[in-house]
């Protein structure tokens, strides 16, 4: 009896939440473009209407609704098993990258045109799901520090996207639509996709819950796990291909969407205070898979009824869902706190090895960005040759070389301006927060400003109105501008936490990164190649016009932190030196923080949306030279125009005539560097 009296509780859990996810349901059906309303779907769901009724019903709006409710109770479940295995609250599809590792499969073979055979999309979206989390585990190291695997789930899933992005600019043709469909889709072409997914996923939810009793187990720790019997590892393995296999079949059936494996599984553990037993898995699971239900398919209600049907088929249901997840995110990051985190965690004890060659080593670093110049020059869709160069030079050169040149050295000038700009943003951003990891494109500030250029981008086209260099560049600075204040606002309770720091850098990355591509695909579906290049970073349409900002504000920055080095060189050390040294930390800090927001915003309006430069360039400036603002800075600055530089002249020339943008090189040479960063960053664990 008294077992009976402690389930009932979450008998009518379960109860109430069939019930609002059938409410949910019936109001879905309601919803379409076709002039069918909540009448007609009564009289076809009593059987008493036919027609065109039952046509829109079962061919549209069934599939639709069928494909957010596999979808939501697949992500839901396997967001909850992942992060028992994990015993980590953030652990999920999206931040193991099983999402984008499931994605890149299914655009390798609409690239090549691979014939699925027995394997389907299900079984290749598995394969690549079980790819990318073995590997995040591995760089992760499977530990509960919440910020380390969020981290480094989070860049690999960047590594993957941008291998996913530049499939689909080199096969644009064979990829057309897997852009918006890449941000979760529920829009149906094959109806019979659904029916097949539902076995998948209720055998794998079926047998979840089947192995509740090992999860509860497994939840008390490896140690006391074996001691009663468990095979952690069997178990383990079994759990993690069942969520991955729950996962790819969402991706598979409806694209990636954001975020609903990890919001649906800490709403349900949150709702354990109030529900005891709650916890237990053959309770819990089902209870995320119903939760993540409801979740997908209340964001298509919600997108639907606010914008009208008609507008809503355009807009990816999964940027709803990303949104929302983002702004959990965020609140979830507001009671982390760990403060284990300093400036030179990373950089180990000791002498740096060329510190007392400091000004040699930054002299040869900007030589060698003189003669990378010179040298990308001469590559792209035509080589040419020194001569030619200095012929351009004379005013002697002929007219298809003088065109290609004055073509391309805005170009080659952009790459150096901007990333000698996001170095110095990543030197200030580290050194004010104390944060090792911090960097404007993991903390949200480049997609901000990608955000407000895309803006006015998109307006302008939209509204046919000109469009100029000064608007782009404006809207580029308000939007970094946004994203830095909403940064600083969310983090700076209680101190600036390197952990909530991240966490709330993460947050509004991930929802700035979703307005991009609602705005992308709610006014332009069709021009997927611009959009991804544009959201990839790219030299491809820069004009000499855009450069005086970026080298105006990298020049007076520079001159800025020469003159408050010492200043820097102290409040990275920790809170209470400063101050009792007299240094007006404060201010410090917000102005360094508003520069690197506004070398942010200005590098993004030139170029384009580009990672990890921020975040490479001066960590290795610190480990050759030390963290001494007067010899790291320059050479940060050096090695960020070197980098950037480096990546867009690959990107103009492996694949000439076609081109890479040089955000998406940036991201693929930049993960590896930060997981071995992130490696050597033994505070994080």
């Amino acid at each position: 009896m008294s077992h009976t009296r402690a389930t009932r509780p979450l008998f009518g859990w379960m109860v109430v939440g069939l019930v609002a996810l059938a409410a949910l349901s019936l109001l879905h059906l309601t919803q379409g473009t076709a002039g069918v309303g909540a009448a007609d779907v009564w009289q076809w769901a009593i059987g008493r209407a036919g027609g065109q009724t039952a046509d829109v019903v079962l061919a549209s709006r069934l599939p639709r609704l069928a494909a957010g409710l596999l979808v939501g109770l697949a992500l839901g479940g396997s967001g909850a098993a992942l992060q028992s295995v994990a015993r980590n609250p953030l652990a999920s599809p999206d931040t193991l990258a099983i999402n984008a590792g499931a994605y890149l499969t299914l655009a390798v073979v609409s690239a090549f045109g691979l014939h699925l055979g027995l394997l389907g999309g299900t079984g290749v979206a598995l394969a690549g799901g079980l790819a990318a989390a073995g590997l995040a585990f591995l760089l992760t190291g499977a530990s509960g520090d919440a910020v380390r695997l969020v981290l480094g789930g989070s860049v690999l899933t960047m590594a993957l996207m941008s291998v996913t992005s530049a499939l689909m600019l080199i096969f644009s043709q064979e990829t057309q639509g897997l852009f918006a469909w890449g941000a979760g889709s529920l829009s149906q072409a094959d109806p019979g996709a659904a029916v097949r997914a539902t076995v998948v996923i209720g055998l794998a939810l079926l047998a979840l819950v089947a192995m509740g009793g090992r999860l509860d187990l497994l939840t008390l720790g490896d140690d006391q796990a074996r001691t009663l019997g468990l095979n952690v590892v069997r178990t383990r393995l079994v759990v993690v291909v069942l969520a991955v296999l729950l996962a790819a079949t969402a991706v598979a059936l409806a694209g990636p969407l954001g975020f609903v494996g990890l919001c649906a599984p800490a709403i349900v553990r949150l709702s354990t205070r109030w529900l005891p037993g709650l916890h237990r898995h053959r309770w819990l699971v089902p209870s995320a898979a119903l939760v993540g239900a409801m979740l997908v398919v209340g964001s298509d209600v919600a997108l639907r009824s606010v914008i009208g049907a008609a507008d809503a088929a355009r807009i990816p249901t999964g940027v709803i869902t990303t949104l929302v997840g983002a702004v959990f995110l965020v609140v979830l990051s507001q009671g982390m706190r760990t403060g284990r985190v300093d400036a030179t965690a990373m950089v180990g004890h000791g002498r740096p090895p060329l510190g007392r060659l400091a000004p040699m080593v930054v002299l040869v670093a900007f030589l060698f960005v003189v003669v990378g110049g010179g040298v990308a020059l001469l590559f792209g869709d035509g080589g040419l040759l020194m001569g030619d160069v200095w012929n351009w030079l004379q005013g002697e050169a002929s007219g298809r070389i003088s065109f290609m040149l004055d073509t391309r050295w805005p170009r080659v000038a952009a790459a150096v301006l901007a990333g000698m700009g996001l170095a110095l943003a990543g030197t200030l951003t580290q050194a004010v927060t104390r944060n090792p990891l911090a960097d404007p494109g993991l903390l949200g500030v480049s997609a901000g400003a990608g955000a407000g250029a895309l803006t006015v981008i998109v307006g302008a086209r939209a509204l046919a109105v000109p469009l100029s260099v000064a608007s782009i560049n404006t809207f580029a600075l308000v939007g970094a501008l946004v994203a830095g204040g909403l940064l600083i606002a969310l983090s700076s309770r209680g101190g600036f936490d390197p952990t909530r720091l991240v966490m709330v850098g993460l947050g509004l990355a991930a929802g700035f990164q979703a307005l991009c591509t609602l705005l992308v695909v709610s006014t332009d579906p069709w021009n997927q190649t611009r959009a991804i290049t544009w959201l990839g970073g790219s030299t491809y349409s820069t004009v000499a016009s855009n450069l005086p900002p970026v080298g105006l504000l990298v020049v007076l920055v520079m001159v800025g932190v020469w003159a408050f080095r010492s200043d820097l060189d102290l409040v990275q050390l920790d809170p209470d030196t400063p101050r009792l040294l007299g240094v007006r930390h404060t201010r410090i800090r917000g102005g360094a923080l508003l520069a690197a927001v506004l070398l942010t915003g200005a590098a993004t309006a030139a170029i384009g949306v580009i990672g990890f430069v921020g975040l490479i360039a001066p960590h290795l400036a610190r480990l050759m030279v030390g963290p001494d603002h007067r010899r790291q800075t320059p050479l940060a600055v050096a090695l960020g125009g070197l980098v950037v530089l480096a990546a867009d002249t690959l990107g103009r020339t492996v694949l000439a005539p076609a081109q890479l943008p040089v955000g998406l090189v940036c991201s693929l040479v930049g993960a590896p560097v930060f997981w071995w960063l992130l490696y050597r960053n033994r505070a994080l664990r």
